[in-house]
């Protein structure tokens, strides 16, 4: 796949599986014309960017997997533990503004208040 047929106008009619004796002309499957012609047929989303659009599941799953110890980071290849360092690095920058504790504590004396209504 995939063979095309062309109208008069030269332009892509029809997209096949196989030859046929009015259908010769074989195409790439990442030709430009042919995923021209299926996103306006069919509304078939470009292959590159479905995976772009996983990638929100993937992170979701891998973050499940190593908070309930299935997976450790050490198990993943090198390439798949500096990406993950990298996007987790890209959403906290190590020199970002963080919050930290101030050491005051302070305990709040509700006695004050009284006791609550009952709420029966």
């Amino acid at each position: 796949m995939p063979y095309v047929r062309r109208d008069l106008m030269g332009r892509i009619e029809s997209v096949h599986r196989t030859s046929a004796a009015d259908v010769v002309e074989y195409l790439d499957a990442s030709d430009p014309e042919l995923k021209r012609f299926l996103q306006e047929e069919f509304g078939a989303p470009d292959p590159a960017k479905g995976g772009v659009e996983l990638l929100p599941v993937f992170e979701e799953v891998l973050r499940l997997l190593l908070a309930k110890g299935l997976v450790t980071v050490e198990e993943l290849s090198d390439r798949a533990r500096a990406t993950w360092t990298h996007a987790l690095e890209a959403r906290n920058p190590p020199n970002a503004t963080r919050f930290s504790a101030s050491g005051f504590v302070e305990i709040i004396d509700d006695s004050a208040f009284g006791s609550l209504p009952d709420q029966r």
